[in-house]
């Protein structure tokens, strides 16, 4: 069955650099059926009809804005709600914590995190597939 499509684009809008990136990805999304959803912080508080398809893009920039915006609750969390609205979810992240050991300042707490955003998801999804390198690892469901 047809599900109305949401993107929600959680990368905040600085700068002449991030305003590009936003116009390429609307430009990628454009006649694909999608209505984009501009939302930084509060993922939790976000009310979509139920039953949609749902791409949330990006991940790491939800876990940044949450932590560093002064928008941001400090706190990453809201999957669960997001969830429980659409039929669908599709949620891109990606994989920063095998980069090193030590790192500066605060971003141990980023890495933490965006891991523990990973692993709530993926405890709830159906499906878990990692791209490396442009080829699919799954980790649960289809093809694992």
């Amino acid at each position: 069955p047809h599900r109305p499509r949401y993107y929600i684009a959680t990368m905040e809008p600085f700068g002449a650099e991030g305003q590009a990136r936003i116009a390429r990805h609307r430009e990628l999304r454009r006649g694909k059926g999608f209505q984009t959803v501009e939302r930084y912080t509060g993922i939790a508080g976000l009310k979509l009809p139920a039953g949609g398809a749902v791409l949330l893009e990006c991940l790491g920039n939800l876990a940044a804005n949450e932590l560093y915006s002064p928008a941001g609750a400090g706190t990453a969390d809201g999957g669960d709600a997001l969830l429980a609205q659409c039929g669908e979810l599709v949620a891109v992240g990606n994989e920063v914590c095998s980069g090193g050991r030590d790192y500066a300042g605060d971003t141990e707490r980023y890495l933490r995190t965006l891991a523990e955003i990973h692993r709530r998801l993926a405890r709830r999804a159906d499906r878990v597939c990692e791209v490396v390198c442009g080829i699919p690892v799954w980790h649960k469901g289809a093809g694992a």
